[in-house]
């Protein structure tokens, strides 16, 4: 088998992206190239640039640079679909009516959803396990719940890259769990390419191949977990120092252990001795 067979094909690079609000650069020179079917972690500290460059993706913050597919084309509204962190959910709307936002991008000037648009969104309720729940209000639906109607949405629009924002940021662990199973599982089976900024850092090793670690709007590293998770990097990116473990086979960041407290504290003086030392002159606090 030759070498260039080996070579993941891309999926969509990105070079020199840039974005500004109010004359403050905030997404810094962004050079990335991103592998068709690969999950790729973005990291990094709050305000760290990661909702903005998944914006900038997909056209929704101004910025300079360029954003092409792998066939060399910029991304049209199919290419790319993106689940923001705090999704609006209607009120009023149902499930099914939700989902079918995603097909959105596909419908032409005022038109309306086809049987074809509705068997796609029948289709992806069903590979979620939930059809049903496809008449109930989307306000009604539990967190983790809620969140698998996003995703539905997400991939009612067939799009080959998703990208995902902070996509477990308000879910338990069981329920953080389920819903990144569940991506992974889609984006095996469908051949999905997955950026997804992720808060854990262990978490976010887990599942990605690939993670992309964001300092102050600059990439401060790219690569396989392993190499990027590095304890001095890390802990200088995040202003705080960590330690990297592994466990089971998976990588762990946790914060440097607190400073021991060897020092008890005294014993409060006796009401009675307090008495005793204020009647001989002395102070007692």
């Amino acid at each position: 088998m030759s070498t260039a067979s080996l070579t993941p094909s891309s999926a969509v690079r990105v070079h020199d992206l840039r974005v500004a609000y109010d004359g403050t650069e905030v997404l810094r020179g962004i050079d990335l190239e991103l592998h068709t079917g690969e999950w790729l972690g973005l990291i990094g500290p709050n305000g760290s640039g990661k909702s903005t460059l998944l914006r900038a993706l997909v056209g929704l913050v101004p910025s300079t640079g360029t954003v092409e597919l792998g066939t060399g084309v910029p991304p049209g509204p199919t290419d790319l679909s993106l689940m923001p962190q705090s999704p609006e959910l209607p009120a009023g709307m149902t499930v099914v009516e939700y989902v079918l936002l995603g097909r959105t991008a596909h419908l032409g000037w005022l038109s309306s959803e086809s049987r074809a648009d509705r068997r796609v969104a029948t289709d992806v309720l069903r590979r979620l396990g939930l059809t049903s729940f496809a008449g109930r209000a989307v306000r009604q639906l539990s967190g983790g719940e809620a969140q698998r109607v996003v995703i539905a949405r997400a991939l009612a629009q067939q799009s080959p890259v998703l990208l995902l924002d902070e996509p477990t940021s308000a879910l338990d662990v069981g329920h953080q769990v389920e819903v990144l199973e569940l991506v992974d599982e889609l984006r095996r089976e469908d051949g999905l390419t997955v950026v997804a900024a992720m808060h854990d850092l262990g978490t976010a090793a887990r599942y990605a191949d690939r993670l992309a670690l964001l300092d102050r709007g600059s990439l401060a590293a790219l690569g396989a977990p392993v190499d990027v998770l590095d304890a001095s990097l890390v802990s200088r990116v995040y202003g705080h120092p960590v330690r990297v473990h592994e466990l089971d086979g998976h990588l762990v960041v946790v914060p440097e252990p607190r400073a021991s407290r060897h020092t008890r504290p005294s014993a409060p003086v006796p009401l009675a001795g307090r008495r005793r030392a204020a009647d001989a002159g002395f102070e007692v606090s």
